[in-house]
């Protein structure tokens, strides 16, 4: 047996691995959220996801197809997370607080991925057949504070957990959840705060 064939089947990996495709995306991912959309290739891609060099572009022809199938994933990822935290949040929850702690969580413990999201979002402006899987991913990301909310705070509450995430983690101090909520705070004047 090869050195190569034991290696793949040591890692539980083969020619017919059916992770393999969800692997390279959430390697394309880290990818870019460590050197952004610009600084993908294939090789970097394949190397991250241990697999051949060949794998990448037998199931993402171009670097635009990986790039649309990472634009999925975050946003998948984005808004079950976000799901997520509204299904375990309190009917009676401090709204400002819960949105803190959402916050400083995405900043933190699941940093690399949200500044993947922000980078792909962001790309979106200059590629136009990313731009209706943008907006979709504005009114999924939305929804849950719709659901808390109404339609117009629930929105913007969506576009200010946005921005607060791309502030915090441009920054390389920890976030100040206090600051955060105050924000949160603010904008709810006069809704539901």
């Amino acid at each position: 047996m090869s050195t190569d064939r034991a290696s793949a089947r040591k890692r539980g990996r083969s020619k017919n691995d059916p992770g393999r495709p969800r692997r390279i995306v959430r390697a394309a991912i880290m990818v870019i959220a460590e050197h952004g959309v610009e600084a993908l290739t294939h090789r970097k891609v394949a190397e991250a996801a241990d697999v051949p060099l060949g794998s990448t572009t037998y199931y993402f022809t171009g670097l635009d197809q990986l790039v649309e199938a990472a634009m999925d994933e975050v946003a998948h990822h984005s808004v079950a997370q976000l799901r997520e935290w509204e299904r375990n949040l309190p009917p009676d929850a401090a709204l400002p607080t819960a949105l803190a702690d959402f916050v400083v969580t995405s900043a933190t413990e699941q940093r690399e991925y949200t500044i993947a999201e922000h980078n792909l979002y962001t790309v979106s402006l200059h590629r136009p057949s990313l731009r209706s899987a943008a907006a979709e991913w504005d009114d999924a990301f939305a929804a849950p504070f719709i659901a808390r909310t109404d339609s117009l705070t629930g929105r913007m509450l969506g576009t200010l957990t946005c921005g607060l995430q791309m502030q915090v983690v441009l920054r390389e101090e920890e976030p100040d959840r206090d600051k955060l909520e105050a924000f949160v705070r603010r904008a709810l004047v006069g809704s539901v705060a």
